[in-house]
This record gives structure tokens, C-alpha cells and sequence, in this order.
């Protein structure tokens, strides 16, 4: 189906951050699929664990017991506020499981009523049915039909429409990327994430993060609310939880998850051996302190490197934001022709967003030589930009 307006670039294989297109170009990466190979491509552990996983067992089902599902769970939350795991093959998956818990656990109190979940202007969290609705971007719920009863919007900064809702007898939870990607980069102030934390106990509604984009090492911290120092009570993950394999994953507290009992909810593919090897080797590397500091001294010479370029290229560059190595540049020209410029004069990759923004999503080992070498290409883009504005 014609859904994707593609880059003239037909990939033939990556190596680290590099991409190899089947003409012999090779181009350095900081669109990482998406936020997703965050380990770079082909890494060598990933890669190894695909292989001797795929030759003992790749798919059973979830009508039996999957040790590595129990394992790879474990982990996740023994190091995050959950209790409780659903996994998926995707972030929209995770989302919409992360939309029915919140409303399940209401039911489950014998608060039927509590249905309505709200999200935020800018946000992004999927293409299914639930997750567009959840998002409320025109732009992705136009075309295919009535908008699901229940899902609302608020907008960043109005805090009495954010309050009032809030306390809406009727409220089930709110739903947010604590940064968000698709959006434009834009970071939520941690003390909003803290007074949003406060106010929802106050009323006892939930709290949804996705961190699908934003979550897994990305910001500097295995998860982004930690910079908040405050937890949600469901999270959606995925992308970099499997480098690059198809991997998501919900997550909740005990209370959260007390209404998804036997039968409520199911998959077929999520959770199968293969994807929880691969996972499992992922996280063992993205969680690893010397991962998580590499990401935070990497995000801090970009960070002060594009500053310097947004100085010296004020017709080009209006913005750096972001956090960790999910880095937002607001542009002046168009962004899409931004990245087009990019990648045929430059053979930089990077990712568009909202607001005529482009992200930096460059893998999470990227190494200061290779951050220095996207700045030069950066660079050279915004002095190719400013000649096409001049002309």
C-alpha cells in the first residue's frame, strides 16, 4: 500500500551506525530505526543470540510456559516501579494493552464508569485504532470513521483544563511521552511530571507513559521519568528493547494490573522465544551503567555542539531541544528538505518531527569520534541550507 512517502535509498546492510546502501554509499545513521537499533546495526551480541535462539525455538504461543518471557520480565522490574509484564511485538501493542489495563482496573474497583483517558497536544503513540484516538492527531484519526468515545485531549500548559480533568468523576487515567519524539522533541518540565503524579493520586487516576521512543537508555537514564525522580503506573515500551528486533512490552504496578486476569487480554506472537532472546541480550547491554554514562557524555557534546551551530546559523537552525540522545533541531527551512539535503550532500540520516523539527536518534554506543563526524555533516547541511535560502 502507498502509505510511506520513502528516501530514495535502498539499504543493503548497517554496521554500528553506519548504513550501506545496495549503490556502495554508506551513510552515518542517527535515525537508528526510528530510536529503535539502539545498539547500532548488526551488533555482534544481538546477532548471536538471534542465531543460537533460531536454532532451538522460535514460537510456541502463550498457552505455555516461556522462560525466557519470565526472565526478561524479572529484570524489568527489578528495575522499574512494575510489578507485572504483558509483552508485545510492538508500541502500539503495548499501548493499546497500557489503554485497556487502565480501564479494566477501574472496572475491576467497581468504578465502570472511570472510562475516559486523556493525552496530550504533539503526541504520538501509535497507528492502531485506540492509539490514534488516545493521540488525537487530526492528521491520523481523519478518514477512519467516529472517534472512539472516551479519548480527549489537553494542552500542555493550561493547567486548570489539566486539573479539571483531572477530577472528572469519569477519568480513568492520562496517557504521555515524558518526552516525546513524533512531537517535536519537546521535554515535559519535571516538576509538571511531578505535580501530574501528585494530582492523579489526589483523584485516583492513572498514569500511562509511553516510552517507546523516549524509554530504554535514550535519555541518559534506563527510563526518562527518572530524571523526575517519580514512576507512572503503566508503561508502554518497545523499539530499543529489542535493538531493532520486534520487541514491546506493558508494564504496571500490582494495583494497576489487578484487573487484567486470565482471559482479558492476549497475543499470539508476543512474548515468543526468539524476541525474548534477543531482548534479553538488548537490555543486558543498554542497562549496563557504562551504556547509560556514555549516553549522557555523548548527549552533552551534541547538545553544545549544535548550540554553537544554531549561534552561527540563525536563519537555519531556531531550536535545539530534547533530552539525552533524542535530540529535537527546529528548523527555519522546511525540515523535509532539510533531511533531504542531509542525506545527499552529506550522507547523514536523521529523523523528521513535528513543530519542523529533525531528531537525532543516533545508537546509544555511539562514540565521540562518530558524534564529531555527525556535526561535521550537520554542519555542512546548515551551509548548504543557508545557500538555498540566499538563492
Amino acid at each position: 500500500m502507498g502509505v510511506y512517502n520513502r528516501a530514495p535509498l535502498a539499504v543493503d546492510h548497517g554496521k554500528g551506525p553506519r548504513l550501506y546502501a545496495t549503490d556502495g554509499t554508506v551513510y552515518l545513521d542517527c535515525v537508528s530505526g526510528i530510536s529503535t537499533n539502539a545498539l547500532g546495526h548488526a551488533h555482534p551480541r544481538l546477532v548471536q543470540a538471534v542465531k543460537d535462539q533460531a536454532e532451538k525455538l522460535w514460537h510456541v504461543s502463550n498457552i505455555f510456559q516461556i522462560p525466557g518471557q519470565e526472565e526478561l520480565a524479572d529484570r524489568l522490574c527489578a528495575d522499574s516501579f512494575a510489578d507485572a509484564v504483558f509483552f508485545t511485538n510492538s508500541g502500539s501493542e503495548a499501548v493499546e494493552c497500557a489503554l485497556k489495563t487502565a480501564r479494566k482496573y477501574h472496572h475491576a474497583n467497581g468504578q465502570p464508569e472511570r472510562i475516559e483517558i486523556y493525552g496530550f497536544d504533539g503526541s504520538f503513540h501509535g497507528r492502531t485504532y485506540g492509539a490514534i484516538n488516545a493521540a488525537g492527531n487530526p492528521n491520523y484519526v481523519e478518514g477512519f470513521g467516529p472517534r472512539l468515545p472516551g479519548y480527549s485531549q489537553l494542552t500542555f500548559g493550561d493547567h486548570e483544563a489539566i486539573k479539571a480533568a483531572i477530577a472528572r468523576p469519569d477519568t480513568a487515567a492520562i496517557i504521555l511521552e515524558p518526552v516525546q519524539g513524533e512531537g517535536g522533541a519537546r521535554s515535559v518540565p519535571e516538576v509538571c511530571l511531578r505535580g501530574l503524579r501528585e494530582l492523579c493520586d489526589e483523584h485516583g487516576v492513572l498514569i500511562i507513559f509511553d516510552e517507546v521512543q523516549c524509554g530504554m537508555g535514550r535519555t541518559g537514564k534506563l527510563w526518562a521519568h527518572e530524571w523526575a525522580g517519580m514512576a507512572p503506573d503503566i508503561m508502554a515500551i518497545a523499539k530499543a528493547l529489542g535493538g531493532g528486533f520486534p520487541v514491546g512490552a506493558c508494564l504496571a504496578s500490582e494495583k494497576a494490573a489487578k484487573g487484567m486476569t486470565v482471559g482479558v487480554h492476549g497475543s499470539t506472537f508476543g512474548g515468543n522465544p526468539l524476541a525474548m532472546a534477543v531482548g534479553l541480550a538488548a537490555y543486558d547491554e543498554i542497562a549496563k551503567p557504562e551504556t547509560l554514562e556514555n549516553v549522557r557524555e555523548i548527549a552533552g557534546y551534541l547538545k553544545q555542539q549544535l548550540a554553537g551551530l544554531q549561534e552561527r546559523f540563525p536563519d537555519v537552525i531556531e531550536d535545539v531541544r530534547g533530552k539525552g540522545l533524542l535530540i529535537g533541531v527546529k528548523l527555519k527551512p522546511n525540515n523535509r528538505d532539510f533531511m533531504g539535503w542531509a542525506r545527499d550532500e552529506n550522507q547523514l540520516l536523521v529523523a523528521g518531527g513535528g513543530d519542523n523539527c529533525v531528531r537525532m536518534l543516533p545508537p546509544l554506543n555511539l562514540t565521540r569520534d562518530e558524534a564529531a563526524d555527525a556535526i561535521a555533516r550537520f554542519e555542512r547541511t546548515c551551509e548548504f541550507a543557508r545557500g538555498k535560502i540566499a538563492g
